[in-house]
């Protein structure tokens, strides 16, 4: 079957059409990034409203890239939460336009279920149980998935998420929004050593996280380089060098802690954090050294989009967790949804 998946959490608006035996036939993503940047973050209303620009246009395009018309759907996925409430809005009220139109089934998927089984969409598939690593701007958390819809909670951020810590370490350092890609380039220039910034709760009994104070110290390393004389421009890759390898060396740690508590070999990472080429080289390295595998989605696909949301949609309909035999055309969105609950 063909199902139509529409992601518009919050800044980025993906539609996609995945057949639940061949995999992705098709997606397409407008990312809001330009508009936001005047502004420094994501500004809720404007999102909501470039939703609403964006989702027929991309609609039409994947439909397009497919060869396929509205007759050859079988069902339409969309993000109901968590995310910003006006975004979560649009892309739900069309999908589910959309499955009212042809009276097809309409099925909320979970945003971090999109993520976790992202990594499916590649060309080596990771099979169950793995351990997942859940890396984003708004989450961090460690996971242990023992099938679709059997998700284990095992370890999770107290406060910022890495993704935060990334974008608001590059704001205090004048980089561009978004902040995270920003910093990961010019710490390529940097030496990750060149500062002593903290590793916050790195050696905790538990797997959990937590990452404001790992922000504080780099204002107050940039205050006294400040001090010492004008901020060059190697001073700020240093100090963007070290605060990224803060970052890997506390994610890379817990995980790799995760992977000897629980004993499997195999580690899925998702999440737009997972992009950031630092992260994957370390985990690729201390994987192979423990005889286990790292799974990756495609770099497109790392960010929030709809291939993830429909794919998701199709597993949960062949794990036989979704009744794809009516829908009542009602729905609401939850910005607040925790994963245990799917």
């Amino acid at each position: 079957m063909n199902i139509i998946g529409f992601e518009s959490s919050c800044d980025e608006t993906g539609v996609a059409i995945v057949n639940t035996e061949t995999g992705l036939l098709a997606h397409a993503l407008h990312s809001q990034i330009a508009m936001h940047q005047a502004y420094g973050g994501v500004v809720p209303e404007l999102a909501s409203r470039d939703h609403i620009r964006r989702v027929l246009p991309l609609t039409r395009e994947v439909l397009e890239k497919s060869g396929l018309t509205t007759k050859d759907i079988n069902a339409v996925a969309y993000t109901a939460g968590p995310g910003l409430a006006g975004a979560l809005l649009v892309g739900a009220s069309v999908a589910q336009a959309f499955a009212w139109t042809h009276s097809l089934p309409a099925i909320p998927i979970h945003h971090l279920e999109g993520h976790l089984l992202s990594p499916m969409l590649a060309d080596e598939v990771p099979e169950f149980p793995f351990v997942a690593l859940l890396v984003s701007g708004g989450h961090t958390q460690i996971m242990r998935v023992n099938g679709v819809g059997r998700y284990e909670l095992l370890g999770e951020t107290l406060d910022d998420a890495a993704g935060e810590a990334f974008d608001k370490s590059a704001k205090l350092m004048g980089l561009p929004y978004p902040g995270g890609p920003a910093l990961s380039r010019l710490a390529e220039k940097g030496d990750p050593a060149a500062y002593a910034l903290p590793r916050p709760m790195m050696h905790s009994p538990d797997l959990d996280f937590s990452f404001s104070g790992l922000k504080t110290a780099v204002l107050t390393t940039l205050r006294k380089i400040e001090q010492a004389g004008p901020l060059s421009e190697q001073d700020r890759a240093n100090l963007a060098a070290s605060a990224q390898q803060a970052i890997v060396d506390v994610l890379g740690y817990k995980v790799i802690k995760a992977m000897k508590q629980t004993r499997l070999k195999r580690l899925v990472v998702a999440g737009g954090v997972g992009a950031n080429s630092q992260l994957r080289s370390y985990l690729r390295s201390e994987m192979a050294k423990q005889g286990g595998q790292v799974f990756f989605p495609p770099l497109a696909l790392c960010t929030d989009n709809g291939a993830m949301i429909a794919h998701a949609a199709a597993e949960r309909v062949k794990a036989g967790l979704v009744d794809i035999s009516s829908s009542a055309y009602t729905f609401s969105v939850r910005p607040r949804w925790d994963l245990s609950e799917v």
